[in-house]
């Protein structure tokens, strides 16, 4: 990659297989475990067996989204060595917001010193708004405006609700990713397939963190979105694939958005189903024919609700989901739900839990999910790169060490979850602030919000910092 500002674009060499060539996460260190949670609510299982979620990571007020993202985005730059003149893209996914003007990217450009010259802003619909930034992102490194910089992408949410039965399933978590040419996780092109329709499932109109919540029709709109892009994704793949049929075996691997783990396991059962619609001859479907008959004339929203024909499929796909999914799925059952980042955080998980060896030459199918809503399916192709530009498969596992820092939190009780999130309602909208939560916990490196001013601009501190962080934005003087 070269930096020059002044490059002659003209001679940059035309890029092939662009995706993801780093990943970087940042996991916050504190989490409370489901099954305390079960004991205070008093509801043994529902949240461990009902929702398949095991912990729960989250964050007090002193992080922030900015904060949050500060930090994936000062591991990717350091542990990749990439410097600021080399990055000429930065896109952002996430629906927590502390601004309605000004948007996250902006904020994180404090890390790129005196190189303005970066495209890209944030994108928000809910929990899309990752992939919405990864597409952007490649696009542009496929164009003719590419200047041969990379682009980063940064795609994570701090997910809170209020008491009450949603709130385990909060989380937080964040998923830098650098794109570029001859990436170890390449864009398979022309058979990406999406839906968007106007439903009112999960959105937020109060000043609050909080969402209104349809948790049933927001289950519907995400099953009925698998759906619809699996079918669309069939039909493309037929095509540019040239296969004579397409079934699920089209992907070796796949990540879905995971709210919690319950839903995925739904959404993948939904694959079987479709299949069983377009060949219900196959040998697949032959031992269990008597039971599957029940099924044939049932109609698309009488199957989104149907109890029987998800148990009946989840148990048909069992072996295959524990093949093509569970692999992908071990972090969100860690960490909950980080909306934007939640694909990506199991993207991270997929390449974690593989060998690079067995990784290598797989399609993996990436199913994400935006309330409101907008769903996409795309593949990414898992390889070996080609032009010696020190990215791997392997050299992304390595620097995750992704088991290493799950098992390095530290453990807090139901009551300091419900403080924390006590905390984070009082401080919403408040300036000037001066969080209350305590920094202790942060590990090295971790940006945290120091004040919020009058005016409310946000200050950042990094704990271990050896030199002050850079000062707030201009902003023009408060008149009296």
């Amino acid at each position: 990659i070269r930096s020059d500002r002044h490059m002659e674009v003209d001679s940059i060499p035309r890029p092939s297989n662009v995706g993801i060539l780093a990943m970087e996460l940042y996991i916050p260190d504190s989490f409370v475990p489901q099954t305390l949670l079960e004991v205070q609510d008093d509801c043994a299982g529902k949240y461990t067996k009902g929702l398949g979620q095991e912990r729960l990571a989250f964050v007090t007020d002193r992080e922030d989204i900015t904060s949050v993202m500060l930090t994936a985005l000062s591991r990717l730059l350091e542990r990749y060595s990439i410097t600021p003149e080399q990055v000429g893209r930065l896109e952002v996914g996430t629906e927590t917001l502390i601004d309605k003007s000004k948007s996250v990217k902006t904020a994180l450009m404090q890390l790129l010193g005196d190189n303005g010259d970066v495209e890209g802003v944030s994108s928000t619909n809910a929990c899309y708004g990752g992939t919405a930034a990864l597409f952007n992102s490649v696009a542009w490194v496929q164009s003719e405006d590419w200047d041969g910089r990379y682009a980063v992408v940064l795609a994570g949410d701090i997910a809170v609700y209020e008491a009450g039965p949603a709130r385990p399933t909060s989380g937080c978590g964040v998923v830098a990713m650098l794109v570029g040419s001859d990436a170890p996780l390449a864009m398979e092109p022309k058979v990406r397939a999406s839906h968007a329709m106007d439903c009112y499932d999960f959105y937020k109109p109060n000043h609050s963190e909080y969402a209104l919540v349809d948790g049933g029709l927001s289950q519907k709109a995400y099953l009925r979105c698998v759906d619809l892009c699996y079918n669309r994704f069939k039909a493309k793949a037929k095509v540019v694939l040239k296969l004579e049929s397409v079934e699920m075996n089209v992907f070796d691997f796949m990540c879905f958005h995971s709210p919690y783990h319950k839903l995925v396991q739904k959404g993948f059962a939904r694959l079987g189903y479709q299949d069983f619609l377009s060949a219900p001859d196959s040998l697949r479907f032959r031992e269990a024919a008597d039971q599957l008959s029940q099924f044939s004339d049932l109609t698309d929203e009488d199957s989104l609700v149907s109890r029987e024909l998800d148990a009946v499929f989840r148990g048909i796909t069992k072996n295959d989901f524990a093949r093509k999914v569970t692999p992908s799925s071990f972090t969100s059952q860690q960490v909950g739900n980080c909306y934007t980042g939640a694909v990506f955080m199991n993207l991270a998980s997929l390449v974690s839990a593989v060998e690079s060896d067995g990784l290598v030459g797989k399609r993996i199918g990436m199913f994400s999910y935006g309330s409101g809503s907008v769903a996409s399916l795309y593949a990414l192709k898992a390889r070996e790169t080609t032009t010696g530009n020190n990215f791997s498969l392997q050299r992304i596992r390595e620097t995750l060490a992704l088991e290493e820092r799950l098992n390095s939190r530290t453990q807090m009780t139901a009551e300091e979850f419900g403080a924390a999130m006590d905390l984070r309602a009082e401080a919403y909208g408040k300036a000037p602030l001066v969080p209350s939560g305590s920094t202790a916990s942060l590990k090295e490196g971790t940006f945290y919000l120091e004040r919020i001013d009058e005016l409310h601009r946000r200050s950042y501190g990094r704990k271990g910092a050896v030199e002050p962080p850079p000062p707030p934005p201009f902003a023009p003087k408060k008149k009296h």
